[in-house]
């Protein structure tokens, strides 16, 4: 009895090693060289989700691929600083990336692993006590001894899924209007998709499957594309409706008329009503944004008019002017 027990500590003891190492080999098999991610985003470790955001703004605009073509050093670096930003941008991720380095995607296995063995440690003469063979799951320890063979029918290695990868794409408004394909390039690869009309300012759409490789077998990631848009149009979007201004010379605000304004994609005829005050607004129905992924269907367009007053008069118009105001006064 006395044998079998000091055989039991030093099984338990041994498994307790083998586990611990078989752990931390299969870390060395599936993990990358290290990366430092704050040397490659060039701040500290110490900067605020700020600098984080300002930094890879300017390295990102720096290194892009549009701005350097055929360039593969650039695609390399935009490929990293991407990555980086990931990472570190994120509260949770980077907690994992400063504790655990190259490893911070498996730090949820790390913890199990390390919990799994304080148990044992902490239990051992009560898994003595109790029924030997029932007391863990000893594929582990077989496997460290004696290789994949030990290991059990049907048992697996984890899978883990592929990290995801948020990105950013500079787009004119002129250029969510319509529905066009994009090629983005994402860790050196070129990505085709199409991009529904209406897309707007600081949306975020996923693309399955397209984010970091799986280990061991693992899905991919995905990506999250979120669209920064900059307006170069006299139009303001409000939701899907647009916004803007017209002219209306003095002559056709007091007498009416008819005026050719611009839309978004074109022109159109407005009749102007007389006596129109500057300021008043007038709604093109249908001729606003598109709404995003309801095809055929669109916003409005609301026109004010802005009464300009002439900058010189000939001396008939003044005359008349003045004939005008006498008339006011009786």
């Amino acid at each position: 009895m006395k044998n079998s027990y000091y055989f039991f500590l030093f099984s338990s003891k041994l498994r307790n090693f083998t586990c611990s190492l078989h752990y931390k080999k299969h870390f060395k098999k599936n993990s990358m060289a290290f990366i430092d991610y704050y040397k490659i985003l060039e701040i500290d470790k110490n900067a605020t989700e700020s600098d984080i955001k300002s930094a890879y703004r300017k390295l990102a605009r720096k290194y892009h691929p549009d701005l350097n073509p055929n360039d593969k050093e650039a695609e390399r670096k935009f490929k990293e600083i991407n990555e980086a930003n990931e990472v570190l941008r994120d509260p949770e991720n980077r907690k994992k990336y400063d504790t655990y380095g190259e490893n911070w995607k498996h730090s949820e296995e790390f913890e199990k692993q390390q919990q799994q063995q304080q148990r044992y440690q902490q239990s051992g003469q009560q898994q003595y006590s109790g029924d030997f063979s029932g007391g863990g799951d000893f594929s582990d320890f077989f496997e460290s001894m004696f290789g994949s063979q030990g290991r059990r029918t049907g048992q697996r290695e984890t899978r883990f899924k592929g990290q995801d990868i948020k990105a950013e794409l500079h787009l004119d408004l002129t250029e969510a209007y319509k529905t066009h394909k994009k090629t983005l390039t994402v860790n050196g690869k070129n990505i085709s998709i199409t991009l529904p009309a209406g897309i707007k300012n600081g949306q975020t759409i996923k693309i399955n499957g397209q984010g970091g490789a799986g280990s061991n077998g693992g899905p991919n990631g995905d990506l999250y594309i979120t669209f920064v848009i900059k307006n170069t149009t006299p139009f303001q979007l409000d939701n899907d409706n647009l916004y803007a201004t017209f002219d209306l010379d003095l002559y056709t605000a007091l007498l009416g008329g008819e005026v050719v304004v611009p839309t978004f994609d074109g022109k159109a005829k407005l009749k102007v009503t007389p006596l129109t005050q500057s300021g008043t607004k007038v709604k093109l129905k249908g001729k606003g944004f598109p709404v995003y992924k309801k095809e055929g269907e669109f916003g409005d367009l609301y026109i004010t008019y802005q009464v300009k007053l002439p900058t010189k008069l000939t001396d008939k118009e003044k005359e008349a002017f003045e004939e005008l105001a006498k008339d006011s006064v009786k």
